[in-house]
This record gives C-alpha cells, sequence and structure tokens, in this order.
C-alpha cells in the first residue's frame, strides 16, 4: 500500500466448497478496522454482472437472442459516452442491436437494463437484488452513518457516500452499468448467496462447456493472458470475473472453487496512474491462488 496513490483497500477470500470466506481492510495505508468500522465501497462496473448476470443465472427466460448479444457486449452498441437524464431509455433504444466482435461497452449494459424492464414490467432493481446482503446496496440507498472512503472530486467536491460514475450519478436512480456499494463482506456473502440461490459455479460450469473462446460469458469477463491477468498469475484456466475502474475486482476460479475480492478507492488521486494498482492486483490475485 505503501506505493499507492489511494489509502483504502479490501481483500476476501471465498471458498464456495465450505461455504465461508475471510476479509481483511485497512484504511489510511496501514490501519485495520474493526467491523463496526468497515467501509462501504464503490463497486463500479461490478455492478454489470452483479445486476444483469445475476438476472440470467435467475431468469434465462427474459433473454433473447438480441438480449444475450448486449450481456456478452456483442451487440453492436458503442461503448458508451455522457447521457442526459431527459428520455435517455428511449435514446438508448434507438441504437440497432447487430451481433458484432466484443466491445465492452457501458451503452450495452444500459440497453440490456432498459430491455429486462420492459420485458418483466419490474425495475433492475428488484430483477436483481434477491441475493443481496444486508451489507450490500445501491447507491441511493446509502445511509450517512455508514464510512465511506474518498474517490476524487467532482466539480471541486469530494466523492465520498454517492456513486463515483458521472452517468450513474446524474441518472440518480439504480441502473445496471454502475451504483452498487458493498462492504467486502456484504459482497463476499452475497456471492456465496448467489451460490446458494441459483447454483453460480454449477451453471457456469454448464455454460463453459458450450463457451466459443470469447472474451465474456454471460456477462462474466474471461482469462486469455494468464501470464499477465489482472486477476494474478495462478488462477486457472476457467476463471471468470470482473474488473471495476475504482479499483475493484471479483475473480472466481471454477476449479478451485476459491473465489477472490478486492476493494479499493484507486480513484482516490492519479487516478490515470494504474501501475501501482495493477502490481496490487496481480500480487494478491497470485497469493489467494497459492493459499
Amino acid at each position: 500500500m505503501k506505493n499507492q496513490h489511494f489509502d483504502s483497500l479490501a481483500v476476501g477470500v471465498i471458498d464456495f466448497e465450505k461455504f465461508s470466506f475471510e476479509s481483511f481492510e485497512i484504511h489510511d495505508k496501514k490501519r485495520f478496522v474493526s467491523k463496526s468500522d468497515e467501509f462501504f465501497f464503490d463497486l463500479a462496473s461490478l455492478t454489470k454482472p452483479l445486476t444483469l448476470s445475476t438476472v440470467y443465472l435467475k431468469s434465462p427466460e427474459l433473454f433473447d437472442e438480441k438480449m444475450e448479444l448486449l450481456l456478452s457486449h456483442r451487440g453492436g452498441l458503442p461503448s458508451g459516452g455522457r447521457i442526459t437524464t431527459h428520455q435517455w431509455r428511449k435514446y438508448l433504444e434507438e441504437f440497432e442491436i447487430i451481433k458484432s466482435e466484443t466491445v465492452y461497452s457501458d451503452y450495452s449494459a444500459l440497453r440490456l437494463m432498459v430491455e429486462l424492464e420492459k420485458k418483466s414490467g419490474k425495475s433492475i432493481q428488484e430483477l436483481a437484488s434477491y441475493y443481496f446482503d444486508k451489507k450490500m446496496k445501491w447507491w441511493t440507498e446509502l445511509e450517512d452513518e455508514f464510512n465511506f472512503p474518498s474517490y476524487g472530486d467532482r466539480t471541486g467536491r469530494k466523492i465520498s457516500g454517492e456513486v463515483h460514475d458521472d452517468n450513474a450519478y446524474y441518472l440518480n436512480e439504480p441502473v445496471s452499468h454502475a451504483g452498487l456499494f458493498a462492504t467486502v463482506d456484504g459482497l463476499c456473502q452475497s456471492l456465496l448467496n448467489l451460490e446458494k440461490e441459483v447454483a453460480l459455479l454449477k451453471q457456469m460450469d454448464n455454460f463453459w462447456k458450450d463457451h466459443d473462446g470469447s472474451r465474456f460469458l454471460k456477462g462474466w469477463d474471461t482469462v486469455s493472458d494468464f501470464e499477465n491477468t489482472l486477476a494474478g498469475k495462478g488462477c486457472g484456466k476457467r476463471t471468470f470475473g470482473h474488473l471495476g475502474f475504482t479499483g475493484t475486482s471479483i475473480w472466481i476460479d471454477l476449479d478451485r472453487k476459491l473465489g477472490s475480492v478486492i476493494l479499493s478507492n484507486a480513484t482516490q488521486n492519479y487516478w490515470y496512474d494504474r501501475d501501482g494498482l495493477r502490481e496490487l492486483r496481480q500480487r494478491l490475485g497470485h497469493e489467494i491462488w497459492g493459499c
């Protein structure tokens, strides 16, 4: 942590076989905190699989072929941009969904949310919250008494206790591309809840059998370069997960039945310098897969 330009870190290791996890948390780069002082971290783009992929796991009948393309970022939508709050759903619906090469896309995630809400008659909050631990929340549900790290500045004001992503912030409602917060224990327990509710590992095992080798599998990222992966050297060939811009990650080694959760506030200062974060992710991952 002494080499980082941010000051908060939380790490969890999940044993899906024993249905348990262990975690630790550091703030001010040195201080361990008690559970009563634990911080809620902005999960950033971990929100995508934790909403859209988990809806697929529970209700695959909601998804048609085009919606599955959106889930895997292969629907031909651009990566994203600033969205105005005026008729933004209509704006996203104007994009034609055409099978394409992988383009990682916030617009794809938001368009899929719009389609799911129309088809089900339910909000993304209703669809995706079924497995949430009490310490995992939409940013619009956060309470003042919670502890939060600082994520930088927005228009000269410190970002803390509100979502870092500008689109999610100005839309000011639960959305699918960013906006979930959790403590490290809350996220670890939520993933165990997901395993209990919908057999996450068994379903991913079945999906892998027909995987065509593209980057995303039912909305989860996969590993292609096992020597340099941000999941950490030593992860298995069937490892899936996701990264978040604020310095967050989830990785699950399907064969070891082992999960890694890393949360940080990497955007606190010099967000464009990711070298220290890369080293931290890789070294922690390497330790976890070797444990």
